[in-house]
């Protein structure tokens, strides 16, 4: 199989997570790490699911990066068909404020890994900014991107509560 370019899957129940998801995606753009983003229903399309699952490791991703709503079963579908890591970011639904998503992300029996982040827009930016901190641990330049980041993130702490 050809190796993918991009070391991070993120994918997501439907298209209407990709408002939320893409705050992932411009996470990984603004460190500078390459990603594909993908639909892929646990419920609606399981086939399409299985096969990226089953076949992620071995097109050269290293992070997976999965987002659902409601009854949220995607990323711990998926982690319990690949080896890699599974970053779950449950999608904030109208009905239940997106509880339900992060329950049945964050409740994996044990053995079935699932890193959940937060419901919503925190949770996706966070879930890139984890994926590259997971991605840097063998790559000294993306190591050197995120202290950056780290770096400007403080120097934009004001230290009084004054306006300037």
């Amino acid at each position: 199989m050809s190796a993918s370019p991009a070391p991070v899957a993120i994918i997501m129940g439907s298209r209407s997570d990709w408002p939320t998801m893409k705050l992932a995606a411009e996470m990984l753009d603004a460190l500078g790490v390459a990603y594909e983003a993908k639909v892929v229903s646990a419920h609606r399309t399981p086939d399409r699911m299985y096969e990226f699952a089953k076949t992620a490791k071995a097109k050269g991703f290293k992070v997976i990066i999965a987002g659902a709503g409601g009854a949220a079963h995607l990323p711990g579908m998926t982690a319990s068909l690949t080896e890699l890591p599974v970053l779950g970011v449950p999608i904030e639904s109208k009905t239940l404020k997106g509880l339900d998503s992060l329950y049945s992300i964050v409740q994996m029996p044990g053995g079935i890994a699932v890193g959940t982040l937060a419901i919503g827009e925190a949770g996706a930016k966070n879930a890139g900014l984890l994926a590259a901190q997971i991605l840097a641990l063998s790559d000294e330049p993306l190591a050197e991107r995120l202290a950056a980041f780290r770096r400007n993130l403080a120097a934009a702490v004001a230290e009084t509560v004054e306006d300037a």
